[in-house]
């Protein structure tokens, strides 16, 4: 049974993050991920051409700024290669294939005690910890949803995770479920590369440019949030027009208080929109039923489908392993306390990157835990 202050448990941004704030303040840690390598949703599971949405400023880690000449938004090998350089600087070293199973706090002994497995070795693991970090993220399980009829197609389904290119779908016919920035930008892609392509619009979104993110989140910092968000609608109804009566329709929320209420973030647009403009992307409402290679859509439409791409997000794991009777967590694995109070339990147990606002968020987080954990121990 290795015993140790504090123990966190992932090693993706909100992890090296923790890890990074813990010791500025000389804190000793220890950080366990079950994969073989930092950042594996970047490194593994993220198509080729995806960048930041968000200009840089909003997501570097903290007390580490992007190196000089880093592009305003930061394309995945770049931003790995940060990730890596991040961890060097503060001399992260995550234990690696460490799969934590369970994870209960002892009120006699007050420590967390860990059962985690080697999954290379398939030894078990033994841990017990003053305290324990949740950093396994938001993004941890991919979400493939119900629908009627998928089991009878005979083409490619696949969830985007495993998406990597457009190129192997050049002349099919392809259908993305999802209208998140995922994808609205893999359906961009697929069409790019020459793929008859189509895309689920189930809900109600808002579009708009990066600079006009940029600048709304710029603006929020010295402006009420209406102000700012009146400005980047305004500037971007005239800039895509009424994307209606294209089947895409834009929230009654505005959109930085939709982010701030719900975390739902607006779609940046890569180029999609006018695609679909064009007709080069078509968009289809709910799938009612799937027969064969018939996808059913309601408002009787129909259409006939070689592969079907779901960007449809992911879900969290933390429910299966933590044992927490004071329930941070609800039953969809994310906190319970509203932000800005989630990221902290009972008994030494916080959470990171669980606040559905990106690296910005995890920064927040990171600090708030390192700080908090520094007091505890100083009034102890």
């Amino acid at each position: 049974m290795e015993d140790v202050v504090v123990l966190i448990v992932g090693a993706g941004p909100a992890g090296l993050a923790v890890a990074a704030c813990l010791s500025q303040l000389s804190i000793p840690y220890l950080i366990v991920e079950r994969e073989d390598c930092s950042a594996s949703l970047w490194r593994r599971r993220a198509y080729d051409r995806v960048k930041l949405y968000l200009a840089k400023e909003f997501c570097a880690l903290p007390h580490m700024p992007y190196p000089n000449g880093t592009p305003t938004y930061v394309p995945k090998k770049e931003f790995v290669e940060y990730l890596d350089s991040y961890a060097e600087h503060f001399g992260v070293e995550p234990r690696y294939c460490i799969s934590v199973e369970s994870a209960a706090y002892d009120d006699g002994d007050r420590r967390w005690f860990v059962d985690a497995r080697h999954t290379t070795a398939s030894t078990k693991v033994q841990l017990m910890a003053r305290f324990l970090i949740v950093a396994t993220g938001e993004n941890a399980v991919g979400v493939l949803p119900q629908v009627p009829g998928i089991e009878s197609f005979p083409g490619e389904t696949v969830h985007f995770s495993t998406y990597r290119s457009g190129g192997a779908y050049a002349g099919k016919r392809v259908l993305v479920v999802g209208c998140g920035n995922s994808g609205m930008e893999i359906a961009y892609d697929l069409a790019n590369h020459g793929a008859d392509t189509s895309i689920v619009v189930r809900s109600m979104v808002h579009i708009m440019t990066k600079g006009l993110m940029r600048l709304g989140m710029t603006l929020v910092q010295h402006v009420p949030v209406t102000i700012a968000d009146f400005l980047i609608v305004t500037v971007a109804n005239f800039t895509f027009g009424d994307l209606s009566r294209h089947g895409i329709v834009r929230p009654k929320t505005s959109p930085l208080l939709l982010k701030a209420k719900t975390g739902r973030s607006s779609v940046i647009d890569v180029g999609t929109t006018g695609l679909i403009k064009k007709g080069i992307i078509k968009v289809f409402g709910e799938i009612s039923n799937i027969i064969g290679s018939k996808v059913e859509f309601e408002g009787q439409k129909e259409r006939y489908f070689d592969a079907i791409v779901f960007a449809t997000g992911y879900k969290t794991s933390v429910n299966s392993w933590l044992k927490d009777e004071n329930c941070m967590m609800n039953s969809d694995g994310l906190p319970k306390k509203d932000y800005p109070n989630h990221w902290k339990g009972e008994n030494g147990l916080y959470c990171a990157g669980f606040a559905r606002r990106g690296l910005a968020g995890i920064s927040m987080d990171a600090k708030n835990i390192a700080d908090d954990i520094v007091s505890t121990i100083e009034s102890s």
